[in-house]
C-alpha cells in the first residue's frame, strides 16, 4: 500500500557535469524506494546566440565539430545531418546566420526530444527540421534527391566487438546496432540530388570498408582526411566526402593535427570550433 509520493531534487556529478536531477520518494509499508524520473539538459554555449542541450545519453565530441566543418556547408546547400544525437552538427551550422534551414533524422526518440527541445530554446524552429525516423527505411519518410549535402558521424564498432556500452542509446550510438557503413551510405545515395555531397568520418581501420561502400552506392570518393591527435602520431580518425556521380579522382588533404606540443589546441582546431571555443586559454 502506498502511504506517500513526495518528489526530491538530487544533485549528481556524471562526465564532469553537474545535473539536478528529479527523483519520486515512494513509502510503501513505511519502506522507502528511490525510483529514477528523468535527467534534466544542461547546456553547451555554441555561440553568443545558439545553446544546445546535452545529456549523459546524447552529448558530442571533437569528431563532430570536426565534421561540421569538413562537410563545407555552402548557402544553397538543402542539407541534412543523420544519426544527429543531440543535434550538434546541425546546431554548429546555424551559427551562422545566412543559413536559412537545415535538416536532422535520429531513429532514438530520446534523441529527437533533445534535438527539439534545443530547437525551442533557441527559438528556431523556422530553420531546422528534426525527424525521428530508421534510415535503413528512409525512403518512407524522404523523397528521393532531396538533398544536395548529407553528413554522419556513424556508429563506429561492429556488433560484437570492443565492451559494448550498458545503456542502450549509448550502444545505439557507438555499436552497428541499428545502422551500419553499408546502410549509412545507401541511404545518403538515396538522399542526394546528381553531384551532391555525402560527408563522413570513421576509424581509420574502416576507411577500406567506407571507400568500398561508397563506390558501390555510386558516392565517388573525391576528398580524404586524416586526424591525429599530436604530431607525429597515429591518425584515429578520418573524414572523407564522396560526391554523387563523380568522375574518379580522390585529393588525400594534409593531416589535421588537434593540440600543439604543449596540449593546447592548433591555431585550425580553434579557426574549426570558432565561437565554441570564444575565452579559451590559447
Amino acid at each position: 500500500m502506498v502511504l506517500s509520493n513526495k518528489s526530491i531534487l538530487v544533485i549528481i556529478r556524471l562526465k564532469e557535469r553537474y545535473y539536478i536531477v528529479p527523483f519520486f520518494v515512494v513509502v510503501l509499508d513505511m519502506n522507502i524506494s528511490i525510483c529514477y524520473n528523468k535527467l534534466m539538459y544542461s547546456y553547451e554555449r555554441l555561440s553568443d546566440d545558439i545553446k544546445i542541450a546535452v545529456s549523459p545519453e546524447h552529448t558530442f565530441g571533437t569528431d563532430a565539430v570536426i565534421l561540421s566543418h569538413f562537410a563545407g556547408l555552402k548557402y544553397k546547400d538543402k542539407a541534412i545531418d543523420m544519426g544527429t544525437g543531440c543535434g550538434i552538427i546541425p546546431f554548429l551550422w546555424l551559427r551562422d546566420h545566412k543559413i536559412n534551414h537545415v535538416s536532422c533524422l535520429d531513429i532514438q526518440q530520446n534523441a529527437y526530444n533533445q534535438v527539439c527541445h534545443s530547437i525551442k530554446e533557441n527559438g528556431l524552429d523556422g530553420r531546422i527540421t528534426a525527424y525521428c525516423c530508421d534510415l535503413r527505411e528512409i525512403d518512407k519518410t524522404f523523397k528521393a534527391e532531396s538533398f544536395s549535402l548529407v553528413t554522419m558521424n556513424p556508429p563506429y564498432k561492429p556488433v560484437g566487438t570492443g565492451i559494448e556500452s550498458l545503456g542502450e542509446s549509448a550502444r545505439i550510438a557507438r555499436h552497428e546496432v541499428c545502422c551500419n557503413i553499408e546502410d549509412a551510405v545507401k541511404a545518403a545515395a538515396y538522399l542526394l540530388k546528381y553531384s551532391g555531397r555525402f560527408c563522413m568520418c570513421h576509424r581509420p581501420e574502416r576507411l577500406v570498408d567506407s571507400l568500398e561502400m561508397m563506390r558501390k552506392y555510386k558516392l565517388e570518393p573525391k576528398r580524404l582526411r586524416f586526424v591525429q591527435d599530436k604530431q607525429g602520431e597515429q591518425p584515429f580518425l578520418f573524414l572523407v566526402q564522396g560526391q554523387k556521380g563523380a568522375k574518379p579522382f580522390l585529393r588525400v588533404e594534409p593531416q589535421l593535427i588537434i593540440k600543439k606540443e604543449n596540449g593546447k589546441f592548433t591555431d585550425e582546431m580553434l579557426e574549426i570550433y570558432g565561437s565554441y571555443a570564444d575565452g579559451y586559454d590559447k
